[in-house]
């Protein structure tokens, strides 16, 4: 179920599966790393898909000298140097993080003389004026042991609202954009959508099983980093 149809993903929407079919046939035999926030079709056709925290890890897991990144260009540029890998990457973004500036990022931190912490969908230019760049998870490690008096988080403000209630003894500033998307997903809808058992989302039987598999890859990747 979906609780607003018109709730939808800046970067699942900047790719399709035909898009992915074209790469694979221009880049033969080259593996496919799609980011979580794409379709179950997208998915479908990708040899694994991965998360922000995991990225990197599930890349070098391709044991390929190459390997298709989709669809968020500045993650991927970010992955791009933390491994040996080279990445082929799609022109994707999100509209939330591509908004965020170097010039915004320093002024947060003259401003509030704040650490700043970013999510590597993010620009470049954010990312090097950064203390820290990593998942919204890893932010949570990062702060649980530097304990920063103040923090600009420059991420998504859902997001960031989540950290603020981990650690009240920490000073947020708010340089964060609110996603359009994320917040048409209300609590009266989810209870309207749960009751009314509204608005149903069907995956045809052959995507899912293609998106299972690559989410699978993704989960024994996991594992395998744990043992």
């Amino acid at each position: 179920m979906i609780p607003d149809l018109e709730a939808g993903c800046s970067l699942a929407s900047s790719i399709t599966a035909d898009d992915v079919r074209a790469l694979r046939a221009r880049y033969p035999g080259v593996p496919v790393v799609s980011y979580v926030n794409t379709s179950a079709a997208v998915k479908a056709l990708s040899d694994a898909c991965c998360t922000s925290a995991n990225a990197t890890q599930v890349v070098d897991a391709m044991a390929s000298d190459r390997v298709l990144f989709l669809p968020d260009r500045f993650l991927g540029a970010h992955v791009q140097t933390q491994t040996d890998v080279e990445l082929i990457l799609w022109p994707g973004a999100c509209e939330v993080h591509e908004r965020f500036t170097g010039q915004q990022a320093r002024h947060a931190r003259e401003r509030f003389d704040a650490k700043l912490v970013a999510h590597p969908e993010c620009p470049p230019d954010v990312l090097a004026e950064a203390d820290f760049v990593g998942s919204t998870s890893a932010m949570g490690r990062w702060l649980a042991q530097e304990r920063p008096v103040r923090v600009a988080l420059i991420t998504e403000c859902s997001m960031a609202d989540n950290l603020r209630t981990q650690f009240p003894e920490i000073d947020f500033v708010q340089p964060c954009n609110l996603c359009p998307h994320m917040k048409r997903i209300t609590l009266p809808n989810i209870h309207a959508c749960l009751v009314e058992l509204k608005h149903e989302v069907e995956v045809p039987a052959d995507i899912a099983l293609g998106a299972r598999r690559a989410l699978q890859r993704m989960l024994e990747v996991g594992r395998r980093e744990r043992l």
